[in-house]
């Protein structure tokens, strides 16, 4: 572990007087038939550039959302709520968390699938909402949700019916008259009215209206979604790629199946393959020849950036997990891990809590992916410094 509290090397060529780092994109981009030839360090350039990561950061919380188009709503608080983690990285200390909290109350951001959304995108999901749970042929699975929702169709009144009267309510103050249980192999298995929710999300009837403490709010989808038109389904569809591939800058055409929001863009932006990567992929030509202003930065585990953890080691050749749902024993990094940027690539892991009762932001470990030299270890020193001020808490750093 590269001891933080060393002395500063002298800086290089391409370093600043602020800290930050200038570099070029190789000229080695080219660009053969219709197909962009990328090598690795490219890509990863692009994303940094794309998830506003690189040192000429944004200012504004709400345009940040527009742009990113989700933050990851995830009530984990090792260090702090991710979507506030991931805001602190691209904002840093003018970040005012009460800003966020503001535009939730105010309808300006909503919650849909665990991802907070400028409120304009959810014109772009109506469409999807109405043809629940799929347009065209409907797979087994999808006909077995029809059949689950119709045997509780009684309880999914219930619902709406409090919700009309009462007003936004905590699930544990709705009713749970299901007569047929949710049935799965894992997580979600008995959790019927969690489910049920989840599935009247989809249908576009109920919405996540705010919290109360800890508990996620419900309420009619009415009242807290705009009243918007709907914008007609594949075009929407088209839309969601182009602003996705913008916020990633490149991405796979087809990925796996994430919870939330896809990791895949379909046929928008422009081909590309990317040396040493098997497979196509698709990039935004507006960040192609641009050149990146690195700079260190502290990521969420659940950052866009290296949340398609496929992406990540294909492009990054970063091996990371999030290891809180593993025994403390055989944890690598630690329980809430925060993958170091730096540049143009991941090189470590920050081991850190915030002990809010002890008033302190406890530094456990940072792992080196590489030895960091001294003008890094200086530069995640700030960082680590701007973190624990954000938080409002004293630095304790191992001994």
């Amino acid at each position: 572990m590269y001891s933080l509290m060393g002395a500063v090397a002298m800086r290089g060529p391409t370093d600043r007087l602020d800290g930050t780092h200038r570099s070029v994109l190789p000229s080695t981009l080219g660009l053969v038939g219709d197909v962009h030839e990328l090598s690795r360090a490219d890509a990863r350039r692009i994303a940094i550039r794309a998830q506003l990561l690189d040192a000429d950061r944004p200012t504004d919380p709400i345009d940040l959302v527009r742009h990113l188009t989700v933050l990851q709503v995830e009530p984990t608080a090792a260090v702090a709520p991710s979507a506030e983690v991931v805001a602190w990285s691209r904002l840093g200390a003018t970040f005012d968390r009460a800003e966020l909290e503001a535009a939730v109350a105010t309808g300006a951001l909503v919650e849909l699938d665990n991802m907070l959304r400028p409120a304009e995108d959810i014109a772009l999901h109506r469409a999807e909402m109405a043809a629940w749970p799929g347009a065209g042929e409907l797979k087994d699975w999808q006909q077995g949700q029809i059949d689950w929702l119709e045997a509780n169709g009684d309880c999914r009144r219930d619902i709406l019916e409090k919700l009309y009267d009462e007003g936004p309510l905590p699930s544990r103050e709705l009713p749970d008259t299901t007569v047929l249980p949710w049935e799965s192999s894992g997580w979600n298995n008995d959790r019927s009215l969690r489910m049920l929710l989840q599935v009247m999300v989809s249908r576009g009837e109920v919405a996540a209206a705010g919290y109360e403490g800890r508990d996620r709010l419900w309420d009619l989808s009415e009242r807290v979604y705009p009243d918007d038109p709907v914008v007609p389904f594949d075009e929407a569809l088209r839309i969601r790629g182009e602003r996705r591939l913008r916020a990633l800058g490149v991405a796979r055409p087809r990925a796996a199946v994430a919870p939330g929001e896809p990791n895949d863009v379909g046929e928008v932006g422009e081909p590309a393959v990317i040396e040493g990567v098997r497979g196509k992929w698709r990039v935004d030509p507006t960040y192609l020849e641009e050149p990146l202003d690195g700079r260190a930065a502290l990521l969420s585990p659940l950052d866009r950036l290296v949340f398609d953890r496929k992406r990540m080691a294909e492009i990054f050749e970063f091996d990371y997990q999030l290891e809180m749902y593993k025994p403390a024993a055989k944890r690598r990094w630690g329980y809430w891990a925060m993958p170091i940027l730096y540049d143009d690539r991941l090189v470590g892991k920050l081991d850190a809590t915030a002990d809010r009762e002890a008033g302190v932001f406890r530094i456990d470990a940072i792992h080196e992916d590489e030895p960091f030299d001294a003008a890094m270890a200086a530069e995640l020193h700030r960082e680590i410094e701007s973190l624990a001020a954000w938080l409002a808490l004293e630095l304790a750093l191992p001994d």
